[in-house]
């Protein structure tokens, strides 16, 4: 990964990784999964919307005869940079492929993106997330949207926020400084860790931005949750992630669709 921070790569996850993450096949609970290779380890390998795939790969383990080929561990999607608030702060996140979308679990915080996904005019960017348990920690999560000059001290963007308590943030970015579009507000279409179900191992929410060519209009789980005028705010350009840090987090999706 491209970073900024120059931090050492990150501890590798155990090898039985691989395995759970190179297997397609139908079938395991979390439970079952749990019990059989621990809740720590699946919490760190694979996230529960991708659990049931595991199930003939964990069963045929002892009987396994040939290595499985997966990708490096820690290694970023081709293409991908990472840039932290703080360069130097402390170790990169561990970014990687895990399809359906992207496992990412951060130390410090700061932004995630492919400088070839860009948005300009009229359009919808939606990102669906799971959350694992973030322990204490009320940290944000989300994406951003008209990304400029990212890799230099000019950097700009505007970004979308949400949190394990329920709530959501919209700000924007302009070199070292930021500044609130709308501040930390609870709203109840936001899923708290608290509120994510029985049996659940992570809070699931979809969050949006539509950008149109005189509001830009915020939306968590198909809610509307604030808009702003677009005149000079942060809009055409990267689309991206933004994690702050200490978190656990699979992003399923970050979809650009034009509209209008």
């Amino acid at each position: 990964v491209r970073t900024r921070s120059g931090a050492q790569p990150p501890e590798q996850r155990p090898p039985l990784c691989d395995i759970i993450r190179a297997s397609r096949s139908p079938g395991l609970s979390y439970p079952l999964l749990t019990t059989l290779i621990g809740d720590g380890l699946v919490a760190r390998c694979i996230p529960t919307a991708l659990l049931a795939p595991a199930l003939a790969i964990v069963v045929a383990l002892p009987a396994l005869t040939t290595p499985v080929v997966a990708q490096e561990e820690g290694s970023p999607p081709e293409g991908w940079v990472v840039r932290l608030d703080r360069p130097g702060s402390g170790q990169s996140p561990e970014f990687e492929e895990m399809p359906p979308g992207w496992h990412i679990t951060t130390g410090p915080a700061g932004i995630l993106y492919d400088p070839e996904k860009t948005a300009s005019g009229a359009y919808r960017v939606e990102s669906e997330s799971s959350l694992f348990d973030p322990g204490r920690r009320n940290e944000a999560y989300g994406i951003f949207i008209g990304g400029m000059d990212l890799d230099g001290d000019g950097q700009s963007y505007t970004y979308f926020l949400i949190r394990r308590d329920g709530s959501y943030l919209v700000k924007r970015r302009d070199g070292s400084g930021t500044s609130d579009l709308q501040g930390w507000t609870q709203h109840e279409a936001v899923t708290t860790w608290e509120g994510r179900g029985e049996g659940e191992s992570t809070a699931n929410n979809t969050i949006a931005i539509e950008a149109g060519m005189d509001e830009i209009v915020f939306f968590v789980n198909g809610q509307e949750v604030f808009r702003a005028a677009r005149e000079g705010q942060h809009v055409d350009g990267i689309v991206g992630l933004r994690v702050n840090h200490g978190l656990n987090l699979h992003v399923s999706s970050l979809e650009i669709t034009p509209i209008g």
